[in-house]
């Protein structure tokens, strides 16, 4: 699972589609790196240990192309 950089609420994460996935996704498994090019994703935030909301983010080429 992934958490996210400064995305305190879903809304705001939503806002980030077309940014480079990178620098909005943050790893958080112990057992290597799950963010690859293209794929989906599941995502918890605000932050890897309070978690508020889920969301599962679409990326393509490296750029955040859907949120839901």
């Amino acid at each position: 699972m992934l958490s996210v950089y400064g995305c305190p609420t879903k809304k705001v994460l939503k806002a980030k589609v077309g940014m480079d996935a990178s620098r909005v996704l943050q790893e958080t498994s112990m057992f290597g790196p799950e963010l690859r090019e293209s794929g989906r994703f599941p995502v918890v935030g605000p932050g890897p240990y309070e978690r508020k909301w889920y969301a599962t983010v679409t990326v393509e080429a490296g750029r955040i192309i859907k949120v839901v």
